[in-house]
């Protein structure tokens, strides 16, 4: 039995590695991350420190509380848990590229050069995007809800939010809004796997719209202010979704074969040499004539 040998036009040919060997990379690419959101929560530790971190995420609702009063905490240990739950979920924040790094430096060698071009640049956009659509969250739409609630509360009422109250609301409205602005991320990727159709993107633009306005209803607090604030960009980055599907589309083909190409780029001469290859087949095509001359010239000597 003859054996397969790889194609050496395979630009991952050669590169193979036992079982063991992809686990020990990956238990140092983690190891590596964890190394990195350690150093970040000990440097965050140090320098603003847990409390400060947490003064700052509770910034945009003590703004708009009545004049002298302060967030609340109706557990024991709540003060301490708090803030160290803020700086663990700073420190993996700062340390994300070096994580996002890892990822990319443990997949890669695994990649072709076409599929390479396609996961980095969604790799980074959708990190760059999830950070816009937290900073976004926090600048923008935590002042216009709490001041749109404070409006509506009666005079007779002082507000005290509790501290865990506060930190699980801001940490959905983070997620929500963070993965929200994935919208373009996800159209290119479906466009990109042929799933859906650049035409059939355009066509469910409507339904989209209506789409976005319920799932703002669904994980956002019940004001209008929040849902208008996740449901516009969301139709915005939809449409941006489609013009980048497009570029990814045309910058990220695989490149063609190249028996494929020589066949399509030249028919005439596939037909040339199939038509020289039926003449040398068909020998008795050229004889016929000798023969008919010979016979005439023979009966031709034959009369007087």
């Amino acid at each position: 039995m003859s054996e397969s040998k790889p194609n050496p036009e395979d630009e991952l040919a050669g590169t193979e590695q036992p079982f063991v060997q992809h686990l020990i990379e990956l238990r140092d690419r983690l190891v590596k991350a964890f190394i990195a959101i350690a150093v970040a929560g000990a440097g965050l530790a140090v320098y603003p420190g847990p409390g400060p971190l947490y003064d700052l995420l509770a910034a945009p609702l003590v703004a708009h509380l009545p004049v002298g009063a302060t967030l609340i905490a109706t557990s024991v240990i709540s003060p301490f848990m708090v803030p160290l739950k803020i700086l663990l979920m700073s420190a993996f924040l700062m340390a994300l590229p070096v994580v996002l790094y890892q990822v990319w430096a443990f997949v890669a060698p695994g990649l072709y050069a076409h599929e390479k071009k396609l996961v980095f640049p969604l790799v980074i956009s959708s990190t760059v995007l999830f950070f816009v659509g937290v900073a976004f969250c926090y600048f923008f739409v935590f002042g216009q809800v709490f001041q749109f609630i404070q409006s509506f509360a009666p005079k007779s009422i002082t507000a005290a939010p509790d501290i865990e109250a506060y930190l699980s609301f801001v940490l959905s409205m983070f997620l929500a809004f963070g993965l929200a602005f994935e919208v373009p991320i996800v159209v290119v990727v479906l466009a990109r796997l042929g799933m859906v159709s650049i035409d059939k993107l355009k066509s469910f633009r409507s339904y989209f719209v209506v789409l976005a306005f319920i799932i703002a209803a669904v994980v956002t607090p019940p004001d209008v202010v929040s849902q208008l604030a996740l449901a516009i960009p969301m139709c915005l980055l939809y449409e941006l979704g489609i013009w980048a599907a497009q570029v990814f589309i045309r910058h990220t083909q695989a490149p063609a074969e190249p028996e494929q190409e020589t066949s399509a780029s030249d028919p005439a001469s596939s037909s040339v040499a199939s038509a020289s290859a039926s003449d040398q087949t068909d020998p008795s095509a050229g004889s016929v004539p000798s023969s008919s001359a010979s016979t005439s010239a023979s009966s031709s000597q034959g009369q007087p």
